[in-house]
Formats: C-alpha cells, structure tokens, sequence
C-alpha cells in the first residue's frame, strides 16, 4: 500500500524534509517527489539545455518549459498531492499545482493557515480535504493505512 505523494509549495524552506522525516517516524510506506528544490537550477535549466537566451522573458520561459514536463511526469505519478501555501512566500507555483492536481482528479490536500482562509476559498473549495498544517497533512495520509 505504498503510496507517492507530490509536494507542491515553495522551495525555501525545509518544510519537505520534516514531513518526510515525520512520516519515515511514523513507518509510513510513502515516496515523496515534487518540484526542483534547487533554486538555481530550476532557474537555468533551460539555458543548460537550449542555450543562453537572448533576454529574460525568453529565458524564462524555456525554464519554466523544462520545469513544466518534469512537473507533469511527477504529478501524473503521484497518487495524491499535498499543496502548501504559507505565509512568507508568493505561491503561484503552488496554485498552479494545485490547479492541476483537480485537473487530473489527483486527491489534494491543501495546507494554509487561517490567515489564508479568505484568499484561497476557492481552492479549498475544490481540494479534498483543507488543513492548516503539516501535521494534519500526516495524520490525513497516516489514516489511509489504517
């Protein structure tokens, strides 16, 4: 009953490497994937591949293109995503992924604070099950092997 859980959400933090340390605690069969976490790389990887750009815009989106099929093969994959929006950080990427996660009928749990309530209804809306941290995330995911 192993299960592959996709976390989508920003990449400045460590916020992946407690959950996965949280439920490895827990003896939980779950493979974790998500977005490139390394900030830099996610950024030039289209210019690794294609070549210098001849400006920003252009650039970026040969970026975002690599990005965008790695994130697809992933999110196909996953059994379920789990879409973190804090605080700190804009998060579109994580709305993006969201998004697409009730696109494919991917089970969704969303993570937001209580300040976020109002900004993200409509998402919760449509996610599977709304949670205001990482560990109700777990405890979601924890009772699926119960």
């Amino acid at each position: 009953m192993s299960l592959n859980i996709y976390l989508a959400g920003q990449i400045h933090d460590d916020w992946r490497q407690q959950l996965k340390k949280k439920a490895a605690d827990k003896n939980l069969d779950i493979q974790f994937t998500g977005p490139q976490e390394e900030h830099d790389l996610s950024d030039d990887i289209g210019e690794k591949i294609l070549g210098e750009q001849p400006n920003q815009k252009y650039r970026d989106d040969v970026g975002a293109s690599v990005n965008n099929f790695r994130t697809d093969i992933l999110m196909n994959k996953a059994d379920a995503v789990i879409a973190l929006f804090g605080e700190s950080y804009k998060q579109w990427n994580t709305a993006m992924d969201a998004g697409i996660a009730i696109g494919l009928n991917k089970p969704l749990i969303l993570v937001r604070p209580e300040k976020l309530i109002h900004p993200l209804k409509e998402l919760s809306n449509k996610a599977t099950i709304t949670v205001e941290n990482l560990d109700q995330a777990l405890q979601v995911l924890e009772y699926y092997y119960k």
